[in-house]
């Protein structure tokens, strides 16, 4: 909002809540948030006045110099997540069935940032990893747990984004197969988390991205899936969890990945899917919402930004143009690097949260997926312009399909391009 009322000539008021004289609590907490937001910017920008038209906009040069400078706190975040790939205190115990998780966005957050991991943490994490794996196939979330599609889907990126002969080798793909198999519900299509549980289409995302990845043969217990996506599109446009639920950023993102993998996108409104996309970029703070009037929060920069790669990747295979003007990459960029960025290294959701791996991975892999936008599978464009802040701002590229490095999913592919013995 700060440099587009500036150079569009506009009032700042123009990009704030209107709470149209009905306050909310909901309402009240956006106000809050952009509040918060608008005295983090004046840190970087003098204020804005009212009617700008009254003055010579090459006297406020000194306003963008300071945004166009901002920087990414590199070798902070750098240092916050080799320690926590080293040591956790106690306070991470909730989180003891979600360890391939941590692993992952630890191991893929220093992938973005180009931070090299020394070999004996690579063969101490990989062998962790192991301790994860079923007998039965799949992962669990910690050693002796039950195997689970969502660390099944961070185990093998994690595996995949260390990309050493140890790591591949971990991983057994013939019971592998059987276990993504054994999850589809062959009558309605949904695809079970574990054997037994919840169905969501996070569950089919991961399953379809562990498939392609390893070249598993998946396609016939997966015939049913795509229909079962394409009924969790909502009226909105965005995706639920399950049929008959409420559109959601991280649902989305899962829904219409998998269905790209299944080869099924056809299936569903495209245009829809659009339209809900792009409205999920708050005008003011420039970050996303997951959902219809949200909060802004830092790892939507993923969850909805990742979804634009893949309309264009769909378009671009029906022949049809597709522009950049559905979301501004630069006002994501300008709200993670002004507003998310803890001091001391580590990113967050929004000003006054506290800092966490989830968040420092999923914040730069939002950054990532929108600097290399429109994305080229076979050429990795150069960003350019496209990059906010400093040019030492740009990230190493992440795949928009399966959010591991470019270059660590080439060798992936290539490795595992065999049949499954």
């Amino acid at each position: 909002g700060w440099k587009m009322a500036l150079l569009e000539n506009s009032p700042l008021s123009n990009f704030l809540f209107d709470t149209d004289e009905y306050e909310t609590p909901t309402s009240e907490e956006q106000i809050a948030v952009e509040t918060t937001v608008e005295e983090i910017f004046k840190l970087y920008c003098a204020p804005l006045i009212e009617d700008t038209s009254k003055q010579d906009l090459e006297s406020q040069c000194p306003v963008q110099t300071k945004l166009d400078n901002v920087k990414l706190l590199r070798n902070k975040h750098a240092s916050y997540l080799l320690g926590g790939l080293k040591e956790l205190s106690s306070s991470f115990e909730s989180l003891d069935a979600s360890r391939p998780w941590l692993c992952y966005w630890m191991v893929h957050a220093l992938n973005l940032l180009g931070e090299e991991i020394d070999a004996d943490l690579k063969s101490e994490i990989v062998f962790f990893l192991a301790r994860c794996q079923s007998p039965t196939g799949g992962f669990g979330g910690g050693p002796g747990q039950y195997p689970h599609v969502a660390p099944t889907y961070a185990s093998v990126m994690t595996l995949c984004s260390i990309g050493t002969d140890e790591a591949y080798q971990v991983i057994d793909r013939p019971r592998l197969e059987v276990f993504l198999c054994s999850v589809v519900n062959a009558t309605t299509g949904a695809v079970h988390v574990e054997v037994g549980g919840e169905a969501d289409v996070r569950g089919a995302y991961c399953a379809m991205a562990v498939a392609r990845l390893l070249d598993l043969n998946v396609s016939r217990a997966y015939e049913p899936v795509a229909m079962w996506l394409a009924r969790c599109q909502t009226y909105e446009g965005g995706f639920a969890g399950c049929p008959g639920m409420e559109a959601h950023g991280g649902y989305s993102f899962c829904a219409f990945a998998a269905l790209i993998l299944l080869g099924k996108e056809k299936l569903v409104d495209v245009d829809a899917l659009s339209r809900w996309a792009s409205r999920r970029q708050m005008r003011f703070e420039g970050g996303f919402q997951g959902r219809t009037a949200k909060l802004v929060d830092g790892c939507y920069s993923f969850w909805v930004g990742g979804i634009f790669p893949l309309l264009q990747m769909t378009m671009a295979s029906g022949g049809d143009s597709y522009g950049e003007l559905l979301c501004s990459r630069r006002a994501l960029q300008a709200y993670v690097l002004v507003c998310c960025q803890w001091p001391r290294g580590g990113l967050i959701d929004k000003p006054g949260k506290r800092r966490d791996f989830y968040h420092s991975c999923y914040t730069l892999s939002g950054i990532s997926v929108l600097q290399y936008f429109p994305w080229n599978e076979d050429q990795v464009p150069a960003p350019g312009s496209r990059v906010f802040g400093t040019a030492a701002n740009l990230l190493e590229p992440t795949h928009p399909m399966f959010n591991i490095r470019v270059d660590k999913v080439a060798a992936a592919l290539a490795h595992f391009k065999q049949p499954v013995v």
